[in-house]
């Protein structure tokens, strides 16, 4: 009942990206964006087509698609087929680009490259025409044999050499690389500080932070490299990404979690034949789901530790929950995951993606909460007891839902400005009763918890599941003290540090680690907030031992 019930809400959500008018134009799809092409106050589609303006190629676009926001499935299904027209060239320290793509357009039309630093520059090349490839790989070499004997695996993966390097040298021509990372911390809050409002702020982080055009091909790249692999042994097979990779909440550096997909192949055994004979393959029958899952992962994971070029520190981790292969992809610089078909990852990853096209303003907050907590320890790369990223981001958008009027999931004007919204996110959970109260995004309102996990957020599609039963009290305590202490931040020295301009304020004073500032005025505001903020705190947590509340300041 729980899958019927997410299955309507997602439908009626996917009805507001067919909406047509100006909220509703253009491609979320395309959430990775160059860099400073982000304007707060606009309208996710209005921003995210802001880099690309119609030409005559759009022109002929289907009408009913240029007048809304491509849904998730149209996003995946263009991303996929355009990774299948795509190679990867390691390149000569020593390049001359006009020459490298005059020889690439010789097996066909180059519809877009870009070139990026990973262990090297790389080029990565999109042909208009999927027979290119196949040109392009009749005319490449096996590596030469002399000192390793190579596994004659033909990929989309090329190392390109000059065979006169003297001679070219002279001939390089300077490279605009595409930047795969973000910017550290310390040269954001310097940024920061130069805006004019928290809102410029927060759009200047996201700006910085979200995954561009060049690194999501890239990402979809590397799964239609793993799909090559997976259909040696399941020819119907597809490899799709989903969570931060898809959801527009991506940042740059993160993982690439990938599914093995046999949904195709499901709907195909589906299909009935006229005749007097019921027929199906014969297959490899198993006593569970499980179990099947663990062997496909397996062999996929030797195939691809054993022959996979470019995959490295293969790790098979089949007695997971969800069981999965982990490994790393040298020419990309990815952290990978894959696991099996898994519904409901795919359904959170659309509802996020969803949520994220609504309005620009969703992925500013999303993207500034999220490097918050990862600069005050609330959140970590490694599995723990703190909040994931997802919990984290399933706080902001119930808060999102509780705002009067709700901002999601409906398509209305906001009424508040994005620094208000960072602000009062804060205030909202600094005083949240989580004592009592569960958040349930299904219910968009405070439920009684069903069980005593000091934190409980329902699964949107799993009602029986709480996404955060890892976070421990002393976890969930900092948070709330984290919380307050922003708030306060906030509210208190907005204007006057806007106005002198000499340290750190708004969005920036946030992401200082509390307590290790070096500046005096940050210290003496500690000392002067302590009473109201303590009595605070131990009215709404009821701690009882004020040592725990100095841990959970993180003092």
């Amino acid at each position: 009942m729980a899958h019927r019930a997410g299955g309507r809400a997602l439908s009626l959500l996917r009805g507001h990206l067919r909406l047509p008018g100006p909220a509703a134009t253009g491609g979320c799809a395309e959430h990775g964006q160059p860099r400073g092409q982000v304007r707060p106050g606009s309208s996710g589609a209005a921003v995210q087509r802001a880099p690309q303006a119609a030409g005559p190629e759009e022109a002929g676009e289907d009408a009913e698609v240029s007048t809304r926001k491509k849904t998730f499935a149209e996003v995946q299904t263009e991303r996929l087929e355009q990774a299948e027209r795509t190679v990867l060239i390691k390149c000569p320290p020593k390049l001359n680009e006009k020459k490298l793509l005059q020889y690439l357009s010789s097996h066909g039309n180059i519809k877009s490259h870009f070139f990026f630093e990973n262990r090297g520059i790389h080029a990565l090349i999109e042909f208009s025409e999927k027979n290119s490839i196949a040109s392009l790989q009749d005319a490449i070499g096996l590596p030469s044999a002399a000192e390793y004997h190579v596994v004659p695996f033909k990929s989309r993966l090329f190392t390109f050499m000059l065979k006169n390097p003297v001679s070219q040298a002279a001939e390089e021509t300077p490279l605009h690389l595409s930047p795969q990372s973000h910017i550290p911390v310390k040269e954001l809050i310097e940024k920061l500080c130069h805006a004019d409002s928290i809102s410029s702020q927060m759009y200047i982080l996201l700006n910085e932070y979200q995954l561009t055009d060049e690194n999501i091909k890239l990402r979809y790249l590397v799964c239609s490299l793993v799909r090559d692999f997976a259909r040696a042994y399941f020819p119907d097979s597809t490899v799709k990404p989903f969570g931060s990779s898809v959801n527009t909440f991506g940042k740059l550096g993160c993982d690439v979690d990938m599914f093995l997909d046999f949904h195709d192949t499901q709907k195909h055994a589906a299909k009935t034949k006229k005749g007097p004979f019921d027929m199906e393959y014969q297959m490899k029958r198993l006593p569970s789901e499980r179990l099947a899952t663990q062997k496909i992962l397996s062999v996929v994971g030797d195939c691809l530790d054993n022959f996979g070029p470019g995959c490295v520190s293969v790790q098979k981790i089949l007695n997971a929950r969800c069981p999965l292969v982990k490994f790393s992809h040298q020419p990309t610089g990815f952290q990978c995951d894959l696991s099996v078909s898994n519904s409901i990852a795919i359904k959170s990853s659309e509802l996020l993606y969803i949520y994220g096209c609504l309005d620009s303003r969703v992925r500013a907050l999303v993207f500034s909460v999220r490097c918050w907590a990862r600069v005050h320890g609330l959140t970590n790369s490694i599995p723990g007891t703190w909040i994931t990223n997802f919990s984290l981001t399933m706080m902001v958008m119930f808060f999102l839902q509780r705002r009067s009027p709700p901002i999601i999931p409906t398509l209305d004007q906001l009424k508040e400005l994005a620094d208000v919204l960072l602000g009062d996110f804060f205030e909202y959970y600094g005083n949240f009763d989580f004592r009592r109260n569960s958040i349930n995004l299904r219910k968009g309102k405070e439920v009684n918890k069903p069980e005593s996990s000091p934190l409980y957020i329902w699964n949107p599609f799993e009602q029986d599941l709480n996404i955060s039963k890892n976070v421990n009290q002393p976890q969930l305590e900092k948070f709330v003290a984290m919380a307050r202490e922003s708030a306060w931040i906030l509210r208190k020295e907005q204007k006057a540090q806007q106005m002198t301009n000499k340290e750190p304020w708004g969005l920036a004073a946030l992401l200082i680690p509390f307590g290790k500032s070096n500046s005096n005025k940050m210290k003496n505001r500690m000392k002067g907030i302590g009473s109201e903020t303590i009595r605070n705190l131990l009215d709404s947590l009821k701690l009882n031992n004020p040592t725990n509340l100095q841990k959970a300041v993180g003092k």
